[in-house]
């Protein structure tokens, strides 16, 4: 019988401190990229980090972007697929 992974939680300060600082600083670089103009166009985490800069404060941001790239990362480890970029769409549908 196989057991279904564990699932990912929230970041925390009871996880892996080394792991959750490397995601925070991750996504403070790339909300930094974000200010700065230097995303490609049709990248769709930095749509969605624009999108949320323009309603929260930048540290919140990062910390809900490292939360989503855990998540990714946690998917691609369980099921081994290869990250592809998928253009972001216009509409609500698109949205992450």
């Amino acid at each position: 019988m196989v057991l279904p992974a564990a699932r990912p939680g929230v970041i925390t300060r009871a996880g892996d401190e080394g792991l959750r600082s490397v995601l925070v600083v991750g996504a403070t670089a790339l909300i930094r990229r974000v200010r700065e103009g230097r995303c490609r166009d049709g990248d769709r985490f930095a749509a969605w980090v624009g999108k949320l800069l323009e309603r929260k404060p930048p540290k919140l941001v990062a910390v809900a972007l490292a939360n989503k790239l855990a998540r990714v990362a946690w998917k691609l480890m369980i099921t081994g697929e290869a990250y592809t970029v998928k253009p972001a769409s216009t509409g609500i549908a698109g949205a992450l």
